[in-house]
């Protein structure tokens, strides 16, 4: 199953390329530069296409030549040559429509798979860039925001590449061989022609400026309101459990009226630019048949020509009028590649290009020196921290919150890297080690537990592929899930709902347990693992704990300073320093801010207790 999936991913391109060197460029650039990267790793596919679309549509072209001629046969009356010209116009005309079906298929073909390959890539290559980037920059750019750009923004720029090579290069093609025709049958006429361009231009230049801005104001706007709704959807049992639905309902449709009116701002632009772009082409062509009626009087030109350049120019006014209508959307496409752009251009990711790879490790942790300053912030969240643990060893973090606690275990995963200082794993800096094939030997349960919708085994084994159905039951008493496995309908095959919805706090919890216990880690990571959990159960899974961390280092926050009786040592975080370290024993003994903070926690849990009885 995995070879298979990785063979299909190998067939979709890395499209990362597209989007470089575009960091220092002005927003302009971004986008053209992305097409011109596009169009030139297309090329091959582009001028086959184009062969195809040519051949398909020399109906369009050729049409107007045979129905000027058959208006010239008949204009002249019959001789003995009208029926073998008919004749022969009539099986051109035949042909030219016969092969259109052949050709279509063709030209549908290779255009199409063009299309939806580069679609293919752009979606897997911005995934691709969204797993890399670090664990900071998810915390500071919003959900909402993200799923816009990769919804909204992708089908735009597809819909944007898809026009381009159905309509602006068939345009773009047509206009040149009507141009050709009609060069060939009279230069001056063609002349009247190059009228059409000029004046489509200065229009589209005069709507251009006002269509771009209101394309990013609506595109700010959508994504406002895509993180509202991500926002407005977590915080539900919230809003309920304090009767704030209309409050909320207000909110949203504040944020529903700006979006419908910055909309209707687009709008009226649209529809006046598109109101003027009819009433030019329409005039011009108007315009040009009463030009050709005159030439025709003045027998400048025969009636079957009046036809053939009536046709031609209302074709080539319609290739022109195309492209100019086509200028909404390409702003909105333009806009589109720039807000994906934002993503494909952030520098904050985890880069293990070149770094070694460690299938295993024996589980030993030191940090030397070690500080943290967070991106936007102006004080250590860490103060040089000096810490040295053997394999085996279970470290206990203790302290009040904001002390410190989770910062270290985050630099222990590997999502923050230490502003000064080094952090080694068995010797080796996690600067210089690829942080992916680290952690396949390091299992975190974290504070709030992070479940998806499927049942309760894809949750604990997610991402296994090799695990045994002895291990799966062994861990699942460990972790105390089969106390309320029986009560569910289907068992392990229960579908929990979105994040958990159907489970308690607890019964989500010790699915997180599970799913860390099962994959046998090095280095275990509990930070306020049963925080969740009712008296009972947490005693459960400390057992089951406390036999896990058996010749594994495990780094232990907890919420609960008597369930760390058994840590080899204590380290206990105050304002980022570690003020004292520890067993549970000499903390006591020395009295000191353990000591206090013990107190304080055991008089915290009695007052809850008296409490609840």
């Amino acid at each position: 199953m995995q070879e298979k999936n990785q063979t299909s991913i190998n067939k979709i391109p890395n499209y990362d390329y597209l989007f470089r060197d575009t960091k220092k460029e002005t927003s302009k650039p971004v986008a053209t530069g992305f097409f011109k990267k596009i169009f030139t790793k297309n090329i091959g596919k582009l001028i086959l296409s184009s062969l195809f679309f040519i051949i398909k549509a020399s109906p369009v072209w050729i049409m107007p030549i045979i129905t000027a001629n058959v208006i010239d046969i008949i204009t002249i009356g019959l001789n003995n040559t009208t029926w073998e010209k008919l004749g022969g116009n009539a099986l051109v005309l035949a042909i030219l429509l016969v092969q259109n079906v052949p050709m279509h298929y063709l030209y549908a073909r290779v255009t199409d798979k063009m299309l939806r390959n580069n679609s293919a890539g752009i979606r897997a290559t911005v995934v691709r860039k969204l797993q890399r980037l670090s664990i900071t920059y998810h915390k500071e750019m919003e959900s909402g925001r993200i799923q816009s750009k990769f919804l909204r923004d992708v089908n735009n720029v597809d819909g944007l590449f898809s026009h381009i090579l159905k309509v602006m290069i068939p345009d773009v093609i047509g206009i040149i061989i009507s141009i050709g025709i009609s060069i060939y049958k009279s230069g001056f006429i063609t002349l009247i022609f190059f009228v059409v361009v000029p004046l489509n231009i200065l229009l589209a230049r005069a709507f251009k400026k006002p269509m771009a801005i209101n394309s990013k104001a609506l595109r700010s706007e959508a994504e406002t309101m895509s993180s509202r709704m991500t926002t407005m959807l977590e915080m539900l049992p919230v809003t309920k459990a304090h009767g704030l639905e209309q409050e909320e309902i207000v909110g949203f449709e504040t944020e529903i009226q700006k979006l419908t009116d910055v909309g209707l701002t687009a709008d009226k632009t649209n529809a006046f630019f598109g109101s003027c772009v009819w009433v030019l082409s329409n005039s011009l062509r108007f315009l040009f048949l009463f030009f050709c009626g005159y030439m025709a009087l003045m027998k400048k030109i025969s009636i079957g020509d009046v036809v053939l350049y009536q046709s031609l120019f209302a074709t080539i006014n319609g290739y022109v009028t195309s492209f100019v209508n086509f200028m909404p959307s390409l702003t909105s496409g333009m806009e589109s590649v720039r807000s994906i752009s934002e993503i494909m251009i952030s520098e904050d990711i985890e880069d293990n290009t070149g770094k070694a790879s460690i299938h295993s490790i024996a589980g030993k942790v030191e940090f030397k020196n070690v500080s943290y300053q967070y991106p936007d912030g102006d004080v250590d969240v860490i103060h040089h921290l000096n810490l040295k643990v053997e394999p085996g060893e279970c470290i206990a973090v203790v302290g009040p919150s904001g002390s410190g606690k989770s910062t270290i275990m985050n630099l222990i995963i590997g999502f923050l890297k230490p502003t000064s200082g080094e952090l080694f794993i068995d010797e080796n800096s996690i600067n210089d080690i690829s942080l992916s094939d680290y952690r396949h030997n390091i299992s975190v349960v974290p504070q709030n537990s992070i479940l998806f919708s499927g049942s309760i085994k894809q949750n604990i084994t997610y991402g296994l592929t090799d695990y045994s159905e002895a291990e799966l039951k062994n861990v699942l008493e460990m972790a105390n899930i089969n106390e309320f496995l029986m009560e569910l309908p289907h068992g392990l095959d229960t579908n929990i709902g979105e994040h958990g919805g159907k489970l308690s706090g607890g019964q989500k919890q010790r699915i997180t347990i599970a799913r860390a216990l099962i994959r046998n880690p090095r280095i275990l990571i509990l930070d306020e693992a049963t925080s969740a959990l009712d008296n009972i159960s947490e005693y459960h899974v400390q057992k089951a704990i406390s036999s896990l961390i058996k010749d594994r280092t495990t780094f232990i926050v907890a919420h609960r300073l008597s369930t760390i009786r058994n840590a080899d040592r204590i380290l206990v975080m105050e304002n980022g320093h570690c003020v004292e370290m520890g067993t549970y024993e000499e903390l006591i003994a020395k009295q000191g801010k353990f000591y206090q903070l013990k107190n304080m926690n055991d008089i915290t849990y009695k007052e809850a207790e008296a409490g609840l009885k």
